[in-house]
């Protein structure tokens, strides 16, 4: 069994949350991270900007379920673009050259909806497990290194 756990970033600091109690009611910008057994990390962001509000770090629901309804499609670079905006509306002087870079440093972290033949952990060409990088194993390392990315302080996760 893998990780599980909720947390919200309101934008001063992280706290424990509950899946379906993501908006703080005094916060324009926050942040919503919810971790479903160290396979997939739901980002929900606010203000969206571009994006739809919602990314995905390992799989997406859409992959991980082997079901076309268990999400909207994902578009990664959108996501991209919205956690880029977000993370400039909180910078001072933030230019849409740095909005760029930020995105194309997002973009990496961010999961893409995999048909069966994608996702097939079965294919000999596969690396094994022990050389892989944490990160593509546990998505909470995925996670921490993406929310530093986006210039916010690491999760303190119990497990």
């Amino acid at each position: 069994m893998g990780y599980f756990g909720a947390f919200l970033f309101d934008g001063r600091s992280w706290t424990d949350a509950e899946a379906d109690n993501i908006v703080p009611s005094d916060a324009e910008y926050w942040l919503h991270v919810d971790i479903h057994d160290s396979d997939i990390a739901t980002i929900t962001y606010n203000p969206a900007g571009p994006g739809s509000g919602v990314a995905y770090l390992g799989l997406t629901p859409r992959t991980y379920f082997e079901d076309p309804n268990a999400s909207l499609p994902t578009d990664a670079h959108r996501e991209a673009a919205g956690l880029a905006a977000w993370w400039a509306g909180r910078q001072d002087g933030a230019t849409d050259a740095d909005r760029d870079a930020k995105t194309a440093s997002l973009r990496p972290y961010l999961a893409e909806d995999l048909g069966p033949k994608d996702n097939d952990s079965d294919d000999e060409e596969d690396e094994e497990e022990e050389d892989r990088d944490d990160a593509s194993i546990f998505v909470e390392i995925k996670t921490d290194r993406f929310l530093v990315t986006l210039g916010l302080p690491p999760l303190r996760m119990a497990g």
